[in-house]
């Protein structure tokens, strides 16, 4: 078995990267966050501690997962998608527990969308560049808009 691949000018605090996955530089990946095989993490991403991501994901530069985000395998993340974890945010003040956002295996987000939280977004759905996700994503769906609307189904 092959180890993770992990640049030195990141900031990996988690022993919990699965082998073969590469993380680039400026990454900062707390202790209790679980990173897949196989994963490829793009420069200045930053991964909270309450978060999953499966095998075989792509994250691009310039993103945040925060906790309660769940990747599932085969996860496509463009460049600066945004992910939001608490729906009233208020600066000092915390949820007891944040909600918990999936997207399922398969599902590609375009660029800048924003996924607002405790959303899912289902299997090999197709989320367009700067889309904004107020709803849950059904399954083989290409949505696109602000807010989101479904352009089509996916074969």
């Amino acid at each position: 078995m092959k180890t993770a691949f992990i640049h030195p000018l990141s900031d990996v605090q988690s022993v919990m990267i699965g082998d073969d996955t590469r993380i680039w530089q400026f990454c900062v990946i707390l202790p209790k966050a679980q990173i897949g095989a196989r994963c490829n993490i793009c420069a200045n991403v930053f991964i909270e501690n309450d978060v999953i991501v499966g095998n075989n994901v792509t994250i691009k530069n310039g993103v945040q997962l925060w906790d309660g985000i769940r990747l599932e395998d085969n996860v496509f993340i463009g460049p600066n998608v945004t992910f939001t974890n608490d729906i009233f945010p208020r600066s000092k003040s915390f949820p007891d527990k944040f909600l918990q956002t999936i997207i399922k295996a398969g599902a590609s987000i375009g660029a800048n969308a924003t996924i607002l939280p405790g959303i899912t977004i289902g299997e090999n759905a197709m989320i367009g560049a700067g889309a904004v996700i107020i709803h849950s994503v059904p399954p083989n769906l290409t949505v696109v808009g602000n807010p989101s609307r479904i352009l089509k189904k996916i074969n």
